[in-house]
């Protein structure tokens, strides 16, 4: 929303002058933002974690992912990059490929490109070709033994080069995990909150009929703020709680991060700004 917007300056600035505690403990700007962002999102996302970077937000949606599936493997898009901790750069092909490889749990679907990829505009239906490439690499990894946890992908692929995906991909895609027992996970990261303008989310713009399970998002959420979230459904996390092993963040939800993060939403509806993304 704009560099040191004063509105954002002024909620951190007031949250912090008051005690400032952890996360188990009860405080409503906590409560107020979950309810505020569960406004922007299909109904059945309504458990929300906060934590303090992407990083953070894509890692806790691969354990969530596997906890409920109890199935271990991901397929990501080529090029991909979601995040800088091991367990990213493990699915980001945009770094492990420089690195130490691919891992045998990971598999690389290709970018839905309609302009430089397999399947171009002039093909009669690119949104099931692409998603038939998927269900292939499910096929493939089923006969080696592997089951797949979850497809993991940017709702518009921004490190691998700004692209929209054809319609009716995600729905497609979405079929094919689901059927092998896999969740859909959308990253948000970079290209969520009103930035793609007609949409307050990028995978919106696939239609109202989809829904991903989780819905990671950062970055634009604090306005340079460290904070971020994993939006998913009650399944999901009863599925993850049901370990016993709670999930914990110290500064993750904190209440100046919460006041940051409701004063965001604010500006963005205050000034119209997804408007304006739209127009230009």
């Amino acid at each position: 929303v704009g560099h040191c917007h004063p509105d954002i300056v002024k909620a951190a600035h007031e949250q912090n002058q008051l005690l400032n505690t952890n996360s188990r403990y009860l405080h409503d700007n906590l409560v107020d933002y979950a309810e505020r962002l569960s406004k922007t999102l299909p109904e059945k996302l309504c458990v929300f974690y906060f934590l303090n970077s992407g990083s953070e937000a894509n890692d806790l949606a691969l354990r969530l992912a596997r906890q409920y599936t109890k199935h271990e493997d991901v397929i990501v898009l080529d090029h991909a990059y979601h995040g800088h901790l091991t367990s990213l750069i493990d699915i980001s092909p945009y770094k492990f490929r420089n690195l130490e490889g691919q891992k045998e749990w990971v598999h690389v679907a290709p970018v839905p490109d309609t302009y430089r990829g397999l399947y171009r505009e002039d093909h009669e239906d690119s949104g099931t070709a692409y998603a038939n490439e998927v269900k292939s690499i499910i096929e493939q990894a089923h006969k080696r033994g592997r089951k797949i946890a979850a497809f993991i992908v940017e709702s518009l692929p921004s490190v691998g080069g700004q692209i929209i995906p054809p319609a009716g991909y995600f729905q497609k895609v979405a079929e094919h995990v689901h059927k092998a027992g896999g969740i859909f996970i959308a990253d948000e990261i970079q290209v969520g909150f009103g930035r793609v303008g007609k949409c307050f989310w990028a995978f919106q713009l696939q239609g109202e009929d989809f829904m991903p399970d989780i819905v990671t998002m950062g970055k634009p959420i604090g306005n340079g703020h460290p904070i971020a979230c994993v939006a998913t459904t009650k399944e999901i996390a009863e599925a993850f709680a049901a370990t016993g092993v709670e999930y914990f963040n110290t500064f993750g939800g904190n209440p100046v991060s919460c006041a940051i993060g409701l004063a965001v939403l604010d500006v963005i509806e205050k000034e119209h700004l997804q408007a304006h993304a739209t127009e230009v």
